[in-house]
Formats: structure tokens, sequence, C-alpha cells
């Protein structure tokens, strides 16, 4: 089976920052876009982030010119760097892979990790 493991999350203060990294295992074959996703108390998840496996990579307004993803296809990867954190960005943190897995093309989620902006 595949895993996705966040972590990271954790309490900051509004301005600071904070480095969410996730690693996947298994039955990977090829990994098509890494992603981060988050779900505020009360709200429906979200996209927040997508890389894809050229390097694109996708930014929700909200959190374009203060978040950054990264990730590493070869090592399985995906980590997103939060700068300039504001207490709307409290959530929990998702990270996502779609791509070619032991069961075919699919899509995996972590479990989750939270981030708490507050003083």
């Amino acid at each position: 089976q595949v895993q996705l493991v966040e972590s990271g999350g954790g309490l900051v203060q509004p301005g600071g920052s904070l480095r969410l990294s996730c690693a996947a295992s298994g039955s990977i074959f090829r990994i098509y876009t890494m992603g981060w996703y988050r779900q505020a108390p009360g709200k429906q998840r979200e996209l927040v982030a997508v890389i894809s496996r050229g390097s694109n990579t996708t930014y929700a307004d909200s959190v374009k010119g203060r978040f950054t993803i990264s990730g590493d296809n070869g090592k399985n990867t995906v980590s997103l760097e939060m700068n300039s954190l504001k207490p709307e960005d409290t959530a929990v943190y998702y990270c996502n892979f779609v791509g070619l897995f032991g069961a075919g093309y699919a899509d995996h989620w972590g479990k989750g990790t939270l981030v708490t902006v507050s003083s």
C-alpha cells in the first residue's frame, strides 16, 4: 500500500515561517503531480499548491508570494515553505500525490498535519 506522511506542522506566530514535508512510500512507479491541500475549521478542503513532474507550479491566490512548493520525484517527497503566515492559514494541511501506483493510476492522501498561526 502507498502511504503519505506529513511532518512539520505546529504552532507559529503571525508573520512567521514554517516548512511542511511529505514523504511517500510503497508501490510508486511514476508521480505526475504532488500537492498540498488544507482544511480549516468549518470549511471544505482546498488546494494550496501543486507541482507537476515538469516542475510547473500552481498556487491558490491566497498564498501566492508567500508559499513555495518543491518536490523531488526521485525521493517521492514534496515540501511547502510557508512564509508571512497569517491566522487564516490555520488549517490541517494534507499532501497529495497523483500518479501511477501499484493499483494503477490513482491519487493518495496523507493524514494531515496541523498548522496553527496564532499569537
